[in-house]
Order: structure tokens, then sequence, then C-alpha cells
């Protein structure tokens, strides 16, 4: 393809080798060369972008995978933006296989839903569209001014399941906690097998009271009648309304609901960052008689010393996408194993850029998934 007639250019957000790895396999299924730019840190630790040609009314998609510097790769990405944006490029298009900031989608305590914000920042800096890959809640596409195309990930996995598990038809899909049965469940219809959920593991670790919640209110100290209160003596102890005091949530014992005696279990879900849910997870499983375990996850964050864990766990491997870079996890644990996704963003790259339906896509593919 003649870049300087195809009207589009790709752009990847990072310069290093780990997370420009993926932008190269994109542009040479796409038979397109990658977008000259420069970024880098200067010595205050300030991002730069330079773009190294012109975009004046080009289609430009950005690509960024998420490294561990989280921060780092969102200031990358929007200055990447608004730097096309000042160059009078006509669409600039995110690629983010991973959604950073995903899990913060909800409202908790006094916390903000972070989700939310940077969504309103990467349309500030001029992104007019997204791609990305299994949103941790597909509810985060509402955040959005613009259109977010929420690819998935499960048909490569399944695949995987398919042709590299040997005698996957014994194996059962496990979902390691209730919240993840609606995608294990999926998986156990598409590749007719059983479902067996983790019941009892600590849905939030978070402590409610130490936050203020359960303090009583301040009694106030009044020297007067106005008029508009009820005198002392005819007052509740704590003025004011008496609610019903919710009963605190107690932790059940962990149980297995299904039989995975003797059979693989397959545990299945969106990210694994922190290991130690899944090692839990696999002890138990392990205890209840199942003889492999295998995790499949689209993004693999492991984060801190996840290769470590996994490999002295009793998980015999785990396989994740390659939407987030993980080649220095890979070469300190050898059960991790990788599935590229970069021929699904190709695909759909070009067809938003020819205006194609991507329908195509998102075959057999349901809410659930």
């Amino acid at each position: 393809m003649n870049i300087a007639k195809s009207g589009y250019r790709v752009f990847s957000a990072n310069s290093s080798v780990a997370c420009t790895e993926l932008a190269k396999k994109i542009t040479e299924r796409l038979g397109v060369e990658l977008g000259k730019s420069v970024v880098f840190q200067e010595s205050n630790r300030e991002t730069r972008v330079d773009v190294k040609e012109s975009v004046r009314g080009q289609t430009i998609f950005i690509i960024q995978t998420i490294p561990r510097d989280v921060n780092t790769a969102i200031m990358e990405l929007l200055i990447m933006a608004y730097a096309l944006k000042t160059s009078c490029a006509k669409n600039i298009i995110g690629v983010i296989p991973y959604f950073p900031y995903s899990k913060q989608c909800k409202m908790r305590k006094r916390g903000s839903i972070v989700s939310k914000l940077l969504a309103s920042m990467l349309a500030k800096a001029g992104l007019t569209h997204i791609i990305t890959m299994d949103l941790h809640q597909k509810e985060i596409q509402g955040f959005f001014s613009f259109p977010v195309d929420n690819l998935r990930a499960s048909p490569f996995l399944i695949q995987y399941i398919q042709e590299e598990i040997p005698d996957y038809r014994n194996a059962i899909i496990v979902a390691k906690s209730p919240s993840a049965a609606k995608r294990a469940q999926s998986y156990a219809e598409r590749l007719r097998l059983g479902l067996a959920v983790i019941h009892g593991e600590a849905q939030c670790s978070e402590s409610d009271m130490a936050d203020g919640r359960h303090s009583p209110p301040c009694v106030r100290n009044t020297t007067g009648h106005t008029g508009l209160e009820l005198p002392r003596k005819q007052q509740a102890p704590f003025p004011g309304i008496e609610l019903p005091i919710m009963m605190a949530k107690e932790k059940p014992p962990i149980t297995v609901v299904g039989d995975v005696g003797g059979r693989i279990a397959i545990i299945v879900d969106d990210i694994i960052d922190d290991v130690g849910d899944f090692v839990a997870a696999a002890e138990i499983l392990k205890e209840r008689g199942a003889y492999k375990i295998y995790i499949m996850a689209t993004h693999g964050l492991l984060s801190a010393d996840a290769p470590r864990l996994i490999g002295d766990s009793a998980i015999d491997e785990v396989v994740v996408t390659n939407t987030v870079p993980h080649e220095v996890q890979k070469l300190q644990c050898s059960k991790i194993k990788t599935v590229d996704v970069s021929m699904i963003l190709a695909e759909a790259i070009r067809r938003i850029h020819n205006g194609e339906s991507m329908a195509y896509l998102f075959r057999n593919i349901t809410v659930d998934d």
C-alpha cells in the first residue's frame, strides 16, 4: 500500500521497544509504515512529542499500549493526540487495547470515577474515536462523547484452548468469583464444557469501619429552644432520622460449586494483575482434585512479583494476549504464554478507514462475552 495516498497514518505513542512491538505487528498486517515521531522524557520527567511528518487532512491512528508506568503512558497519548490535533489532522483515533483505570469505573466511598475523567481528557485532547479490547465493565463506553469499539479477545483464547490444551474436552471452565460467572459461562457454552464457580473469596478488601461512616452524629449543644425542635427531654439521644442498620456481610467458607475432580480446570477472567486471588483459587481447585490448572485472561498486567508467585504455585500455565507488554515477565516465568491479537486490531483499523461495517468483528458476540 502506498502510504502517501492511503489517507491515513499509524503512529505509536511510545518509543520504547516493548511498547512499539504491537504497533509494528499491526502496521505489517496493514502493509503501511509506522508514522515518524519521537516520544521521549526530558531530564525533568516531562513528556515531549515531536511528529516528524505532515498529517494535515489525514486520519490518524495512535497505538498506545500501557506499560507499568501507566500515568506516563496516558500523558504520552494525550500530548500526541493534541499535537496531531494542532497539526490539522482530520480524525484522531486511539487504539488502546488495554484501557487504563478501567477498574475505577464505580463510585467507592469518597473516591471518584476515574474512567469518566480519563474519557473526558481524551476527548479534550482531540481524540474522535477509540478502539479498545475487553473493557473491565462494558458500561465504560457510556463515559465517552465519541464512538468506542470494544473488541473481544475471547475468540483467540478459545482457539488457544482448542489447539494447545491436550484433551481439553476433559476440562471445566472455572469462575474464580461469582462476579466472573457470566464470562465463564460464555466460554463454557462455546466450548461445550461444564462450569464451576468458586464462592467465598473476598470480593472487596476495603473496610468501611475506618472511614467515619459509623460515627454517631454530633449532638448539638443548644442553649435555647428555637421553636422548630422538640424540647430536649423529648429528643432522641442522637437527633435526626434513625435508619435501620445494614447487617455486615459475613465471608462464607470457600466452596467450589461444581465437580472439578480428575479434570483440567481453566480459570477465565479479563485482567490478571495481582495474582494472589488466582494462586489461592488454584490451590482450592488442586485440593478438589483438578490435575491441571490454566489461567486465561485478556490483559496480562502481571504486576509486582507475579512471575515468582506463578512459578511457585499450582498453576500450570497462564495465557494472556499481547494487549500489554510483558516480555520481562515471560523471561522470569516460563509458565506465561502469549496470544497475538494484532490481527483483529489491524482489521478494525482497516474497516474504520474504509468506512466498512464493524459487524464482522462481532459475529456471534453477545453482551456477556
